[in-house]
């Protein structure tokens, strides 16, 4: 009886996951690597219809809907910021209502839409802008605000999507198992190796249609592929784990607070076993979550968990807005953890920023030509991140990993504070080497008086290695941040921690826009052109690659503080 008690629980998954009929998941038939071609597929296809749009919208705005680089620069960097904001809402409703299979089940559904008014408004006559014999255009109220409309709905989109395809991923490994929870760390990997395939067929493809066959074209092909993400999505239906809603993470967060504030002139018991906590093993009060073990840390919100007399008067139920378990304490804990290491994303974020602004406006600025006949688009040069990503991913998981662990112990190489450290590091490299090309481009120009060329006689292949660079840097920090939010999330607050990680994108791009009009503005003040003037030969665009190098300097030293205070989450074990 005790060998086929134990083959019921070797057969089931125990980290609480449910298949597609919300039955316990059954280990053979559902979840692991079967079920990620279809998620990694659907990534692939969101990520080229998302690259396909933001890769050359700085051009667009600037030709088609007749923006100065001051103002397309910044609508540029506002969309993508709100693309990383709409994520706290899906983070949400996944965590708290829908789950991350229906929400992103709808959400893509909003995205298509988004997509196809974005087309429309560049391809159907009356709603695309209209262009005299000199290419310069006139959009007029209705079309700009057909054209953000499509724009918006589409980073309203992402909100569902973003927050929850990685997890989704994730949930595919249970947490119990070893061997599946060694395969989750490389799934992070690939997933981020399939965002890029996607990115470059993007910055290839995409680019190249959008600068020489059209934008109408240029914006249909992402909205087809949007359409191939939803039906490579639901193609694996069958084979998913998945997670349970455990209710409004953020009234739980709530309810710790306002009971902690209740209980502010209790004092907090000495044993941890003390505190309030339910009496199933291994089971906690949050559906869809496992026990937290107790820390010290953040005291103050034990008293939350500390249970009075007047918590159970005349034997009433317990109000959780005057009592808490110590796993719900441990998840308003967990969170305020994050947020340092959160906030140090934030400038690493408006580097990266730089590749889809600036970058591409520097490029303008240089010779495009491969051979005499053919010029390259400059936002293909993104291509060669990319490129980057795709060679770094295999040789982190391949190479770099089981070389490091010979020296470190640790299973994954390095821990994941350590690889978003490298990571920062080499951020701060590319914006050097950035800064270094600027420096040298306009060296030339006051050299030759080059001031009104267009195209002043320095390949556009010289920005390669800061591309490449970027790219090496993404493959540590970013990658990294998404399996440390992932794994230092509460198990009923992944959704919510992942969205949480993708916000320092949204930050990062909020963040350039502001450092640009601060910059803009400063070096406006006595009628000079500015760091950043339409005609950047008279600028000074190397002052800003600097300042961001400086920024990043500082910004890894308190990362490096907050990092050796960080203490990580400890979940009770799910099975002897």
């Amino acid at each position: 009886m005790s060998d086929f008690c134990n083959d019921e629980v070797d057969k089931y998954t125990n980290d609480g996951t449910t298949d597609y009929r919300n039955n316990p998941a059954i280990k053979q038939e559902t979840g692991t690597w079967k079920a990620c071609p279809y998620i990694l597929g659907n990534e692939c296809c969101e990520r080229l219809a998302y690259y396909g749009i933001n890769t050359n919208l700085v051009n667009y705005l600037k030709i088609q809907m007749n923006e100065n680089n001051v103002a397309a620069v910044n609508n540029v960097t506002n969309w993508s910021g709100t693309c990383y904001v709409t994520p706290l809402l899906g983070a949400f409703l996944a965590d708290a209502y829908l789950g991350r299979y229906w929400t992103i089940a709808t959400f893509s559904t909003i995205y298509v839409f988004g997509m196809t008014v974005l087309t429309l408004s560049a391809s159907v006559n009356g709603l695309k802008p209209i262009c005299n014999d000199k290419n310069v255009c006139g959009p007029n109220g209705l079309q700009k605000a057909v054209f953000y409309t499509g724009l918006y709905l589409i980073a309203l989109g992402t909100g569902g999507i973003k927050p929850c395809v990685s997890s989704f991923g994730a949930d595919q490994f249970d947490d119990s198992d070893e061997s599946e929870k060694k395969s989750k760390s490389s799934f992070f990997n690939w997933f981020y190796l399939s965002i890029n395939i996607g990115a470059l067929v993007a910055a290839t493809v995409l680019v190249w249609i959008q600068t020489n066959v059209g934008w109408g074209w240029g914006f249909g092909i992402p909205a087809v592929a949007m359409a191939l993400a939803v039906v490579s999505f639901f193609s694996g239906t069958r084979l998913y784990r998945k997670q349970r809603p455990g209710g409004s993470p953020l009234t739980r967060i709530c309810q710790v607070i306002v009971a902690s504030f209740r209980k502010v002139g209790v004092d907090v018991p000495k044993d941890k076993f003390d505190l309030y906590e339910t009496e199933e093993e291994h089971e906690s009060a949050v559906k869809g979550s496992r026990k937290l073990e107790h820390t010290e840390k953040l005291s103050f919100f034990d008293k939350a968990a500390v249970e009075t007399q007047s918590d159970r008067k005349n034997g009433s139920k317990i109000n959780p807005w005057r009592l808490c378990t110590v796993t719900q304490v441990e998840e308003l804990k967990a969170i305020i953890n994050l947020l340092p290491i959160w906030a140090t994303g934030i400038i690493f974020s408006a580097v990266y920023s730089q590749m889809g602004t600036l970058f591409v406006l520097q490029g303008n600025t240089m010779n495009l030509h491969v051979i005499k006949s053919f010029e390259i688009p400059s936002a293909t040069l993104s291509l060669f991140d990319t490129v980057s990503v795709i060679f770094w991913v295999p040789v982190y998981d391949k190479i770099i990993v089981p070389f490091a662990r010979k020296y470190t112990g640790n299973k994954n190489g390095f821990t994941q504070l350590q690889r978003m450290a490298i990571g920062l590091v080499i951020s701060i490299l590319a914006m050097a080497i950035a800064g270094t090309l600027e420096m040298i481009r306009l060296n030339m120009v006051r050299e030759n008086n080059y001031y009104e060329f267009k195209h002043v006689p320095l390949s556009i292949f010289w920005q390669v290695p800061q591309y490449f660079v970027i790219g090496c840097a993404e493959v540590f920090t970013f990658i990294g941040q998404l399996e440390f939010f992932y794994e230092q999330a509460p198990d009923a607050m992944r959704s919510l921690c992942s969205a949480l990680s993708l916000t320092t994108a949204a930050f990062g791009n909020y963040l350039s826009t502001l450092l640009v009009s601060i910059v803009v503005h400063v070096s406006t003040r006595n009628g000079g052109p500015g760091w950043i003037p339409d005609n950047l030969n008279y600028g000074r665009l190397d002052y800003f690659f600097w300042l961001l190098a400086v920024l990043s300097v500082f910004n890894l030293g308190v990362y490096l503080l907050v990092a050796k205070w960080y203490t990580y989450k400890k979940a009770l074990c799910t099975s002897e």
